[in-house]
């Protein structure tokens, strides 16, 4: 029997108590989970401190139960849902006092990496057609105490985002990302143009027999309800990672790295570990689609990269659109 994994940081700081003997006995999934609980602490003690100084009437406005949404416990919570736009048209600037709003922005800076991470996450702290971290919404989910679950989500446009001192077991960032940016992917005035330069060196780097394994037609069909993750015996389409060269690989890698980078180390090490937990990069395939109109500059609109409980789908035409969702609970 696995040792139980420490998801908070006060079961981190029990676990190491005990002595190297009982961290030693982890699998290297819970290591980095309770690695991350630890890194995690400063963001949600100010979750925490957050919930605290909420109002009686703030409460009735910014919080929601854990599972709302739900009926009867079926369907989707929303603490899982991505969304374009304030979801709940409850804007940070309106709802909490001048002292929450700039603790709400330090919370939200410590989910980035560091401020080339946030520059991405805020897109030039613009936060696109938001306009400012003010015209975003930040809700709630659940309760924000020691031992207790819960998920603050932060939504606005082309954004969805979440700190939940990992409140959501064996799940990579809380839940189901959403992220984009206005110009074309393949701008270089898109924040997140790196990752699109990074996918494309690794398109080009396709041989014949390659794209014919990788390079597809397909609509864009990703919408706002978030991307299933495939099973555990699922086929995914495209290009399997275990049959590419050495070069390929190393270019897959080199994708993998961007799309994680805006994100705090410990939440970009849990979809690695994740993703190995399923059955490693072996698993995994990438797939690029040619939607509509492509030119030598523009080859592809949008590609793929899934496996057993992974799935990032990045859209570069006519904009950035971007759905993730990495989990170790695969059906």
């Amino acid at each position: 029997m696995l040792p139980v994994v420490p998801s908070t940081r006060r079961e981190f700081i029990r676990t190491a108590a005990l002595g190297t003997a009982a961290v030693a006995g982890l699998t290297p999934l819970q290591r980095a989970t309770a690695a991350r609980a630890e890194k995690q602490a400063q963001a949600e003690a100010m979750i925490f401190e957050l919930y605290k100084s909420l109002t009686a009437d703030q409460k009735k406005k910014v919080v929601r139960p854990w599972d709302h949404g739900t009926a009867n416990g079926k369907g989707t919570p929303s603490r899982l849902k991505t969304g374009n736009g304030a979801v709940d048209k409850l804007m940070i600037g309106t709802e909490y006092t001048k002292v929450q709003v700039e603790l709400l922005d330090r919370i939200f800076r410590a989910i980035c990496n560091g401020e080339q991470g946030y520059k991405a996450l805020s897109r030039n702290n613009k936060f696109d057609n938001s306009g400012d971290f003010e015209s975003i919404s930040a809700i709630v989910h659940g309760e924000a105490e020691e031992g207790k679950k819960f998920s603050l989500v932060f939504t606005g446009h082309h954004l969805t985002v979440r700190c939940d001192g990992n409140s959501e077991a064996a799940t990579a960032f809380g839940g189901p990302l959403y992220y984009g940016h206005s110009p074309s992917g393949y701008a270089t005035t898109n924040v997140f143009y790196a990752q699109t330069k990074a996918a494309d060196e690794l398109f080009k780097a396709l041989g014949a027999p390659e794209k014919k394994a990788a390079v597809m037609p397909g609509a864009w069909k990703d919408e706002h309800g978030g991307v299933k993750v495939p099973g555990k015996e699922a086929k995914v389409p495209g290009l399997p990672f275990a049959d590419m060269s050495k070069d390929l690989k190393a270019l897959t890698e080199k994708v993998m790295k961007e799309l994680v980078a805006p994100y705090r180390k410990e939440d970009g090490d849990e979809v690695l570990e994740l993703i190995k937990a399923n059955g490693g990069m072996e698993k995994v395939a990438l797939a690029f689609y040619q939607e509509g109109k492509t030119n030598e500059k523009e080859q592809w609109t949008y590609f793929r990269l899934e496996g057993p409980g992974f799935v990032w789908s990045y859209r570069a035409l006519p904009h950035v659109h971007t759905f993730v969702n990495v989990t170790g609970k695969l059906a």
